[in-house]
């Protein structure tokens, strides 16, 4: 392990800072494309969640980044006003906060620590941005970045660095990476420099599971533990 000071912390979203929330894709597509066409909802839900699936694939074996535009794009569907209300109704209650995420990065503030967010994620920044300001967390961010607006996800090392970039600082050793995942969040953040504490709270699909799992700096139960972890460490 680096001995360099911690100076950032930058977190995975989904699983991590947010609740882990078990999706059925297809009730989700099925309630979405039930707007657009009733009569052809089977079969536009079929095909939106095989798109979905494919982009997900591909950002497991490759770690290029997709959007939802493309999903909709791959599917042949066009998403109306109403349907895009729809699909943000259905995934509304699985964007609530970890209960103690606030207070945590409230104490990694008060500390002088940088805070940051890196997120595998098809959703426009507009989109987290509403999120993150319903649940008081935007004005305790130093920067964001969204694999939907930039050409990988994690685990490539392009989209972690982007993030330590997006917080103001210069050295990975400096950084460390919070997540959910042992392939995109802690060998990822590895990989480039970064140490990794490991929040074990989630059910990964199997077919997001990568070839490699890191073997995490750290283990925590709850993101209130982190705050001691680093005064550890520094």
């Amino acid at each position: 392990m680096t001995n360099a000071k911690i100076e950032a912390v930058l977190f995975d979203w989904g699983g991590t800072l947010a609740t882990w929330h078990d999706v059925d894709l297809r009730e989700t597509w099925r309630a979405v494309a039930a707007v657009l066409d009733e009569a052809q909802a089977d079969e536009l839900a079929a095909r939106l969640v095989a798109a979905e699936g494919s982009i997900w694939r591909r950002s497991r074996d490759e770690h290029l980044s997709s959007t939802l535009a493309e999903v909709c794009t791959l599917a042949e569907v066009v998403m109306s006003p109403a349907a895009q209300a729809e699909y943000d109704r259905q995934w509304d209650p699985h964007t609530e906060l970890e209960p103690d995420a606030i207070d945590t990065l409230r104490a990694l503030r008060a500390r002088g620590l940088k805070v940051g967010v890196l997120s595998n994620t098809i959703w426009p920044r507009q989109r987290h941005e509403e999120i993150f300001v319903r649940d008081g967390v935007h004005e305790l961010l130093d920067g964001a970045v969204y694999t939907s607006e930039i050409a990988h996800t994690k685990p490539h090392p392009e989209a972690f660095l982007a993030a330590m970039r997006a917080v103001g600082v210069s050295e990975p050793a400096s950084c460390l990476f919070v997540g959910d995942r042992l392939f995109d969040d802690v060998w990822g953040a590895q990989n480039v420099g970064m140490r990794a504490a490991h929040l074990p709270h989630s059910a990964i699909p199997t077919e997001q599971i990568g070839h490699t799992e890191g073997t995490p700096d750290a283990t925590i139960q709850r993101l209130s533990e982190l705050p001691a972890l680093i005064d550890s460490w520094n």
